[in-house]
């Protein structure tokens, strides 16, 4: 985000502005400027004041030879080192001090200080990229209060200027990729206000999200003790449209800061607990006033306010940055439940704007399944807040139906999300509806399809496992028939609309899930199997039954990995070569591949498997983003970390292999154990059968997603062709842009429709960069803006020393911990503990060197536990923080079977 401070309007050219100017733009007032000019010009009690413009501040620098300089001396700091940062404040605001207020500027302020009637002031800064959207740069910048007199006036004015080189105002520019250079200040000058009481309003619950309640902190005096952190004020939490005070807190206000007669504060001790520093009229009018508020900014606001005389004054307003953004709905009067599809897949950042759209198209695909006619534009199931997709559920959880899926099948893929719901459940305003036969006939033909296919591969798993790839290869066959006539971007854009709606799920739902419901059904019951049995006998163990999941075939991801590692072994062929290969830069490696200029055999091996591979990648989901073929840093950076390792009995191939047999011995113990418990050689050849479904149909799990990425991947190339001729042209900068425009203005771009496209691009591009450092992502949203972030809780009496989740794949495995948030940047260590966020299919080639796995989102049956435990890799899904709470380098146990990570340092 950049804020270009000499780009507005001619027309306001003062010095001085007053408060109360109409339409003064952000890039001469700043932000606090900017909101206060717009609650002044709406009427609310606004102390009188005026605005020392951006122009008096570049003036000043100016003059005083500074004016660039810093910003130059700021971006030489690479990074946010403490020390470093403070010596450089320091050095560029003695600087500052040193210089003097041009005339001209200080004459105008004290000819506007004069013209307020020379009153003591409050003085504040207000920089250009302040309270912007999803920043929050509060007590960033210095405020001066009971300031009195000119000179006391241009003093302050000067150290506000001076703030905005303050080392926690650079660390956080540089974290937010803001430039220095575009940022500029501004100086809010205020009558000071000596309150009786003083605080600050919340028009939503900064804790829950609640954007139905508004919190409010008192006290007395002056707010200065309490926005500084010095002072246990009141709390108090409002029903925003009943006026109903859901809690009082009373604090004990023991701090009072009060203006002096001659200038400046002074602070005064004092207990007073026992009373309220609000009346309950005084709340219901700041609620009231909060929500007038809010409804001109449009957005939940973090207000400032003081009672003086009796009477209400707002002091400033900043937008709420902490909260969570909500999806847009056409009608929220009723509570609506929507969960992160991003948790489930293991996707946390945001999606591209085509990228969302098509994800918009593939749900109205599955609307249409059920004979609901939907488009992307109108569909119900997706929505999106902080471009990121969001899955509405709220029917499905008023549905009985719905429910017990729920509480089945989600506990399997987000843990977390599901104990969100279960304490959801009971909230009234999610009671049952009565069962609907409308929408069970419009379900029936689909699930009698289902049935009669799963059916089928029961009967003959194997034979029906290669029925459905041969199936799934003729579609691809056809997708990319019909590919080939699109030749235009128009054609292009319709072929994408097409594959959404017609060749996705309405094809491969019918066509893969029903081998995999027999798949791991047959699973389940030999889990129920395998635990009834544990407690009969001592040499069972209750998670036997997933040993069958190891090394399973038919699992296209699997394989993906193994070929990798084959690719890895033909580098090793050559010991110069792959000494070389390891110790190169892994960027300039992804850079020579593309040149075509890695050694032969190495470029070939390489070529071969993204031949077949490359249309995956990191958060694949997202059309938009890029894949292999395209970035193959991911590989090169995995194939450096297989080729380190030393002990022969860890390579791949040879752990799949063992892990082959780990299964055949597992499913004679539990098959024996099953005939000599009920002496029935029934029981035993019963489990046999259900072992030989789960190990023919159960990696199928992988295929529909591979499939889809596969056919999108047809129509991602089309576009990048598209991209590349609209590059020639000069419309666009880079092929890519195209992901970087929503479906309807690619639509208009391909109608030739005249308009700025690169300027359109590079805005998406800001908001997506923005968006992609937005932290937490919660798992569990509700319409009226709560949150939930939370993983797996605790049990009572858990041991502090450890961390807890859901167990996904079984076994003990101690280890050094390697948090890693973005596979392209892991550099993988053979046995390191991976510690992220969440996988994807672009996760598992680091899999093969991972000695364990801890995800901060997932499940039993999410993409990394599956393959986790086909590695046979312990594993611990929907752990709390885990990013956070493990660090590089800690040494930890991963029990894997009961979900439990000890801290052993």
């Amino acid at each position: 985000m950049t804020t270009n401070a000499s780009s507005h309007p001619k027309s306001i050219n003062s010095i001085c502005l007053p408060l109360n100017t109409p339409d003064a733009p952000l890039s001469i007032v700043g932000g606090k400027g900017l909101n206060l000019a717009a609650l002044t010009h709406a009427g609310f009690p606004v102390p009188g004041g005026f605005i020392v413009t951006t122009d008096c501040y570049e003036q000043f620098i100016e003059e005083a030879g500074l004016s660039g300089w810093m910003a130059v001396q700021a971006s030489a700091i690479e990074d946010a080192d403490p020390v470093a940062l403070a010596a450089l404040s320091d050095r560029l605001r003695a600087r500052l001090r040193a210089a003097e207020i041009p005339e001209k500027v200080a004459a105008q302020i004290r000819s506007s200080y004069t013209e307020l009637g020379r009153p003591p002031v409050a003085v504040r800064s207000s920089a250009t990229a302040e309270d912007l959207p999803g920043m929050s740069f509060a007590g960033q910048q210095d405020t001066f209060l009971n300031v009195i007199g000119d000179d006391a006036l241009l003093l302050a004015v000067a150290e506000c200027w001076s703030s905005l080189w303050t080392a926690r105002a650079i660390a956080y520019r540089m974290r937010n990729d803001i430039d220095h250079a575009a940022v500029s200040l501004a100086v809010v000058v205020q009558e000071m206000v000596q309150s009786d009481t003083s605080g600050v309003l919340f028009t939503a619950n900064p804790l829950s999200g609640r954007r139905s309640e508004t919190v409010i902190d008192a006290t007395f005096g002056l707010g200065e003790a309490l926005v500084s952190g010095q002072v246990e004020p009141d709390h108090y939490v409002v029903e925003t449209y009943s006026g109903i005070i859901l809690q009082k807190l009373l604090g004990a206000k023991a701090t009072v800061v009060r203006g002096l007669a001659g200038g400046g504060v002074e602070e005064q001790q004092q207990e007073r607990r026992s009373e309220q520093a609000l009346t309950d009229d005084q709340i219901a009018k700041l609620t009231e006033t909060g929500k007038r508020v809010a409804e001109l900014y449009g957005d939940p606001q973090d207000i400032e306010w003081a009672f003086a005389d009796g009477k209400l004054l707002i002091l400033q307003s900043r937008p709420i940055t902490s909260l969570f953004p909500l999806p847009q709905l056409v009608d929220d009067a009723d509570l609506n439940v929507f969960i992160s599809l991003g948790a489930i897949q293991g996707v946390l950042g945001p999606f591209t704007p085509l990228g969302m759209d098509l994800l918009r198209g593939l749900f109205a695909g599955i609307s249409q399944i059920f004979s609901y006619e939907a488009t992307l534009y109108d569909q119900s199931l997706l929505h999106s807040a902080a471009d990121r997709p969001w899955v509405a559920v709220t029917g499905a959880l008023r549905n009985p139906i719905g429910r017990l899926i729920f509480h089945r099948a989600l506990p399997l893929v987000e843990p977390g999300a599901a104990q969100s719901i279960r304490k959801l459940i009971s909230d009234s305003r999610l009671e049952q509806s009565p069962f609907n036969p409308r929408s069970f006939a419009r379900a029936a033909p689909l699930l009698s399809k289902i049935l009669k296919s799963a059916f089928r591969a029961f009967l003959d798993p194997e034979l029906f496992a290669q029925v459905t790839f041969d199936a799934a290869e003729a579609h691809i066959a056809a997708v990319n028939d019909k590919a080939s006539a699109a030749r235009t971007l128009d054609q292009r854009i319709d072929l994408c609309e097409w594959l959404c709606y017609n060749a996705m799920f309405p094809v491969l739902l019918p066509l893969f899930i029903p081998p995999v419901i027999v798949g791991y059904a047959s699973l389940a019951l030999l889990s129920r199997l395998a635990s009834m049995l544990s407690h009969l006998r001592l040499d069972i163990s209750p998670h036997l039954a997933l040993d069958l999941t190891r090394s399973l075939p038919n699992n296209v991801t699997t394989e993906m990995d193994l070929e990798l590692w084959q690719v890895a072994k033909l580098i090793g062929e050559d010991p110069a070569a792959s000494a070389a290969f390891v110790a190169a830069n892994p960027e300039l490696l992804a850079r020579e591949y593309h040149k075509k200029e890695l050694p032969v055999h190495i470029q070939a091996a390489l070529t071969k498997f993204l031949e077949v591979y490359g249309m995956r990648g990191l958060a694949e989901l997202d059309f938009g983003r890029p894949r292999w073929r395209e970035q193959p840093l991911p590989i090169i950076r995995a194939l450096q970390s297989y080729l380190t390792i030393a002990d022969e009995s860890a390579a791949p191939d040879i752990v799949f292999q063992q892990g082959q047999q780990a299964v055949l011995q597992a499913a004679d113990r539990l098959a024996n154990a099953a005939a000599e418990t009920w002496n029935n050689p029934l029981a035993g050849w019963l489990v046999r059968q259900l072992a030989k479904r789960v190990r023919a149909l159960a990696g199928l799990r992988e295929s529909p997603k591979f499939t889809m990425i596969r056919i999108a991947s047809i129509a991602r190339g089309l576009l990048l062709e598209s991209g590349k001729e609209l590059t020639a042209s000069g419309v666009l900068e880079e092929a890519d842009d195209l992901f970087f425009l929503t479906m309807r203005e690619l639509k208009t771009l391909a109608m030739n429709a005249p308009g700025n496209w690169q300027k359109l691009v590079r805005a998406w591009r800001e908001t997506y960069r923005n968006e992609a450092r937005r932290q937490p992502i919660p798992r569990l949203l509700l319409s009226d803006g709560t949150a939930f972030f939370e993983g797996l809780s605790p049990t009572e009496g858990a041991d502090e020393a450890s961390l807890v989740g859901s167990g996904v794949s079984p076994g003990l495995v101690e280890g050094t911990v390697h948090v890693v948030f973005d596979p392209m940047e892991a550099a993988l260590q053979p046995g390191d503990i991976l510690v992220c966020p969440g996988t994807d299919p672009s996760w598992t080639p680091l899999f093969l060197a991972a000695g364990g796995l801890v995800m901060e989102v997932g499940g039993m049956m999410t993409h990394g536990s599956v393959v986790a435990r086909e590695y046979g890799i312990p594993a611990v899904a929907g752990v709390d923080r885990a990013t956070e709470r493990l660090q590089t380098g800690q040494r930890v146990r991963v029990d894997g079977g009961s979900g439990r990570i000890e801290l052993l340092d």
